[in-house]
């Protein structure tokens, strides 16, 4: 199946690629900075990318770190994987830190994080007295490796 998915384009971001799969595996599609920002050691900023999408209800969109700026120059995300809401249409911004000891600059036009986008299910909560047992019970984290 595939998404039907509404874009639109700001101003800050003419003549950047549109988010794409590199590859014909690849689950998810790479997003570029449409600004420069430079980021000090353990700095955070949001990354703005001058695109806004329209996620079709029951979807969500992911934003993940890309594995070789992470594992080259320390630059992840803080809250991964991020959650856009298929409500929200503003300009996708993407939210970094520099985990290295030098400062790192992301230019305009860099691959800076992939969407992945996934179906989810509405739940209702209904409370109960006591759950159904199982063999792990409530043991945490940490208890099932003996």
């Amino acid at each position: 199946m595939t998404l039907d998915l509404q874009f639109t384009r700001l101003p800050h971001a003419e003549g950047l690629p549109v988010p794409a799969r590199q590859t014909e595996g690849a689950a998810g599609y790479d997003i570029v900075a449409a600004q420069e920002v430079t980021f000090g050691p353990l700095e955070r900023k949001l990354v703005p990318t001058g695109f806004c999408i329209a996620i079709p209800a029951g979807y969500e969109c992911q934003i993940r770190p890309r594995s070789g700026l992470a594992w080259k120059h320390g630059m992840t995300l803080p809250n991964t994987p991020a959650t856009i809401d298929s409500d929200y249409r503003g300009e996708i911004q993407v939210p970094m830190v520099n985990l290295d000891k030098e400062s790192f600059t992301v230019t305009r036009g860099m691959r800076i994080a992939q969407l992945i986008f996934a179906k989810f299910e509405v739940a209702e909560f209904r409370e109960v007295r006591e759950l159904p047992t199982t063999d792990r019970g409530a043991g945490g984290f940490g208890s099932t490796g003996k």
